[in-house]
């Protein structure tokens, strides 16, 4: 044992040298040498700081591990009650919208215990599911369905779990729960009106004819909206919708024309499924002139910085100087690009 810590303690610092002395210039190599040279200045912290930066690193670094290969695909985060009973209608309601986006080329995303997560794995199938539990110590083991799963990461901290349920979502599903669900989905709606997190679909479902989000809206325009504490335009951050048919098909027309963004100094790049005509941007530019710095919006081909990016390359691009004002107008920019370019389907047709 003695003689494998010694090798396993020369071989990490011979790694350690030669990342420390490489001549490379990349990105990569830049941020090996900073993320060594952040632990040595962590020397002289309390035994809890270095405990939770410890911890919270090697927790990063597994679950980026466990996504990255499945990076290109998208995903929905699903949230909801852990006490929903198995059989019940909304239990149902997640299985069929985890059953249904599965069909349509997503995986999930759940918190991996019991009630609306399990359905919503139950649905899609262990095999297109990630599992992100959390710690507690009242609660039971992860659901038995993802148990074994090598897609389920077990998290300490809350801080760290929050932050792959946001990074490697494309869409996020909230369906009735309590004190947690509205934790996470005020969270991801927060880092949306910020413009921390990049866009997309928040979707709130709820079964026909009863009221549970439709009260939750009404707070929310009563009191934040009324009160100047949100602006209009963050009310297009989310969806009330009323069946898994429904919740699905507003994830696929969010990224029917729009399919990502990017920043890229002072330029805005949004990446496009189709290209768009030229009366389709002349109508962005008279009705989002408060998003440009200066210029207008315009056609481009993928930009120098983009070519980290190559399955991107071809997808037809518009750019843009964006003040970065009101994450809440950039994406009702993206709700129009994506009902201009249904309109053109239909007339195509």
């Amino acid at each position: 044992m003695t003689a494998d810590r010694t090798g396993n303690s020369e071989n990490a610092l011979e790694t350690i040298r030669k990342i420390m002395h490489s001549d490379d210039k990349s990105l990569r190599a830049y941020l090996y040498k900073n993320i060594l040279l952040n632990s040595i200045r962590c020397q002289g912290l309390d035994i809890l700081d270095l405990k939770i930066i410890d911890r919270a690193v090697a927790e990063f670094q597994h679950a980026a591990c466990v996504f990255q290969p499945y990076r290109s695909l998208r995903k929905v985060s699903i949230f909801g009650s852990a006490r929903t009973e198995e059989g019940s209608p909304y239990y149902q309601l997640a299985v069929e919208f985890g059953r249904l986006v599965t069909k349509n080329g997503l995986m999930v995303i759940t918190g991996a215990a019991e009630g609306i997560m399990k359905a919503g794995i139950e649905g899609a199938g262990s095999e297109n599911s990630f599992g992100v539990s959390i710690l507690l110590p009242f609660e039971q083991r992860a659901a038995r369905i993802i148990q074994d799963d090598p897609k389920l990461v077990t998290f300490k901290y809350f801080f760290t779990r929050k932050i792959f349920f946001v990074m490697e979502a494309d869409a996020v599903a909230l369906f009735p729960g309590g004190f947690g669900t509205h934790d996470e989905g005020f969270e991801v709606l927060t880092l949306l009106q910020t413009g921390k997190t990049p866009p997309m679909p928040v979707v709130l479902l709820e079964l026909p004819g009863e009221r549970y989000w439709e009260a939750w809206d009404q707070f929310i325009r009563q009191q934040l909206l009324a009160r100047g504490y949100i602006s209009p335009e963050d009310l297009s951050f989310y969806k009330i919708v009323h069946s898994p048919e429904e919740g699905d098909a507003w994830i696929q027309s969010y990224y029917s024309t729009y399919h990502s963004m990017r920043q890229v100094r002072d330029t805005l790049v949004i990446r496009l499924e189709k290209e768009m005509t030229d009366g389709q941007i002349m109508l962005l530019n008279n009705g989002f002139s408060d998003l440009l710095r200066s210029g207008r919006i315009y056609k481009t081909s993928a930009l120098p910085e983009e070519k980290d990016e190559p399955s991107l390359l071809c997808k037809p691009r518009i750019a843009f100087s964006n003040t970065r004002k009101s994450a809440g107008r950039l994406n009702q920019m993206i709700l129009m690009i994506n009902e201009l370019g249904s309109r053109h389907a239909v007339h195509e047709v």
